[in-house]
């Protein structure tokens, strides 16, 4: 079996949603080397022609849309214009968010609306277009948004990010559930600490993850996250909806009680072997 028949995307129509840098271009260029034309949607026209050009060197249809999808008007004209050029979409991802860094006892209900407009209230939106579309047109299709550890644990100083990444996180089951029958599948990436242009991988940020309890003891790379965005847009993931993909390095399996720094002999017998 060759390879992109594993991946089930060879012809398929993706539409990735900031896909102008970090994950997002990541996630198109992986799409197109599985198969896939891909509209790469961005608020910046300059990544996002790079971006398609670089779907198109791939030998791939790459197409940009510059569209503001924290706007409702410009999401519907973004998922509209995508599906006209190329003739429906097959696969949806969501890239987009962003999070504002305040105690919660300084923090606006103002700032706790603008984290919740753009890591879940768009998704939403973006999602019911897209889905609708699907219905309409009988044929199915995945949809992958990005979730994030914090939604699953704690988020000091973050906490209107991570409340709404864990709503997102709740979101995506619903979905899900919902749209099953239509033979929609919607999932979700939870990336840990990953290495994209707005949190560099410096020398002081590889310190940091090597003296915290993030078993791998690095960040992630926007491909880390790629491949797992590709994986459930993909047929290798079948069966798989309603589900939340950790991308971690294995911080959420972590114990912040780390019994190996205790003060403590081993109390396991030693007994000799043969």
């Amino acid at each position: 079996m060759a390879a992109l028949d594993l991946f089930g995307l060879e012809g398929k129509k993706a539409l990735v949603i900031g896909g102008g840098q970090g994950m997002g271009e990541s996630s198109s260029r992986l799409l197109a080397e599985a198969g896939c034309d891909v509209v790469v949607v961005d608020v910046e026209r300059d990544r996002a022609e790079r971006v398609a050009g670089v779907v198109r060197s791939i030998g791939r249809k790459g197409i940009a849309i510059v569209a503001d999808m924290l706007d409702d008007a410009g999401a519907a004209h973004a998922v509209a214009e995508a599906e006209r050029q190329l003739g429906g979409l097959d696969v949806m991802v969501s890239i987009v968010g962003q999070a504002l860094f305040a105690p919660i006892v300084d923090m606006s209900p103002e700032d706790w609306d603008k984290d919740h407009r753009r890591n879940l209230r768009y998704f939403f939106v973006a999602a019911r277009l897209v889905a609708r579309s699907m219905i309409a047109r009988g044929t199915g299709g995945a949809i992958v948004c990005i979730a994030s550890t914090d939604g699953i644990q704690s988020a000091p100083f973050h906490a209107s990010y991570g409340a709404a990444k864990a709503g997102l996180i709740q979101l995506t089951q619903t979905m899900a559930t919902e749209w099953a029958e239509h033979a929609i599948r919607v999932n979700a990436v939870a990336p840990g600490s990953i290495a994209t242009p707005r949190l560099p991988d410096t020398q002081g940020h590889r310190d940091a993850m090597k003296a915290s309890l993030v078993p791998m003891a690095r960040s992630g790379t926007t491909d880390d996250i790629g491949k797992a965005v590709l994986f459930l847009a993909s047929d290798m993931s079948a069966y798989t909806t309603g589900h939340t993909l950790l991308v971690d390095g294995g911080w959420m399996s972590a114990n912040l009680f780390d019994a190996r720094k205790l003060p403590v002999k081993n109390s396991i017998e030693k007994r000799p072997t043969n």
